[in-house]
């Protein structure tokens, strides 16, 4: 990978890492499905206006919108508002790396391999020691939330699994035209019968958040991420975002004086190596398998 690619994979990471402790920063003033709502609305509109509709079916972008838009978001913002964490939202969140391995076995019949099994069973040691945890950076009820937030990003990620040679921004700002109206209607009979006034008497820290969320997070680092999947392989690209939750939880400790019991610490280790061993294992041994292979060839005469 270039010298700049790899900066630019660098500063996504940067900015997905960031990011938790910036939606926690919102959600001190805003209830968290209220600013999901208002997430998408300011990504969406005015840029539908401009951006043409994506080359595939309506349907693929309604099941990404109502997945990924309302019932992923919707659970983490809600999880983050009182039960967890910046920093391990960010690390609980990759659970859908196993999800989405899993789900694509069932209805696409992939394979599973070994090394890829062998993750799954560490990172799960990883999850179940956040249940023991007394006081920690996540409740029970904020860890089952945050693992139903991963399992709808899974099935996001299924659906677009089918939608090949699409342009990722164009869908992924159509995409942000579905969820919010679900979302203020479920705001509004949850949490706040006068949205426009909260909305109104909300600060500038809520404002520079909502942005950084909708326009930093969700579509120039999409467009980047978009960008390098199209440019380099998905093996090559996809493993950098192991470090997002590394980079969520020394944000969260800076910005938010988070900190993390030891019996966490220990989880955290687990969960990161389930998903290296899920998504660099194969690749690492392959490498392995070459050298030895090339150190045993015999000289060329």
């Amino acid at each position: 990978m270039p010298l700049k690619d790899l900066a630019l994979a660098c500063t996504v990471v940067i900015i997905w890492g960031v990011n938790f402790s910036v939606i926690k920063i919102g959600l001190e003033e805003l209830p968290p499905i209220l600013f999901s709502a208002l997430r998408f609305l300011v990504v969406a509109i005015p840029a539908v206006l401009f951006i043409p509709f994506p080359k595939t079916s309506p349907w693929n972008l309604l099941g990404v919108g109502v997945f990924l838009g309302v019932f992923k978001f919707g659970l983490l913002f809600f999880a983050m508002k009182a039960d967890a964490s910046a920093g391990i939202s960010s690390l609980i969140l990759q659970a859908q790396v196993f999800f989405t391995i899993l789900l694509s076995a069932i209805f696409f019949k992939e394979a599973i391999g070994r090394y890829q099994l062998l993750g799954i069973f560490i990172a799960m040691a990883g999850f179940s020691l956040f249940l023991f945890s007394s006081e920690g950076s996540v409740t029970s009820f904020g860890l089952v939330l945050l693992l139903l937030a991963a399992f709808f990003w899974a099935l996001s990620n299924l659906i677009m699994k089918r939608t090949q040679s699409v342009n990722l921004l164009h869908f992924m700002v159509w995409v942000c035209l579905v969820p919010p109206i679900p979302l203020f209607t479920l705001s509004y009979f949850l949490e706040t019968q006068d949205p426009l006034t909260l909305i109104i008497s909300t600060n500038a820290k809520t404002w520079l958040s909502l942005a950084f969320v909708s326009y930093i997070s969700t579509l120039i680092a999409f467009a980047i991420w978009g960008r390098l999947l199209r440019t380099h392989s998905a093996a090559t690209v996809t493993p950098f975002a192991l470090l997002i939750p590394v980079v969520g939880i020394i944000t969260s400790s800076i910005i938010l004086d988070e900190k993390l019991e030891t019996i966490e610490v220990v989880g955290f280790a687990l969960i990161m190596a389930g998903l290296i061993c899920n998504t660099l294992y194969g690749k690492i041994l392959g490498l392995v398998k070459a050298s030895r292979q090339a150190v045993q060839a015999p000289p060329k005469i």
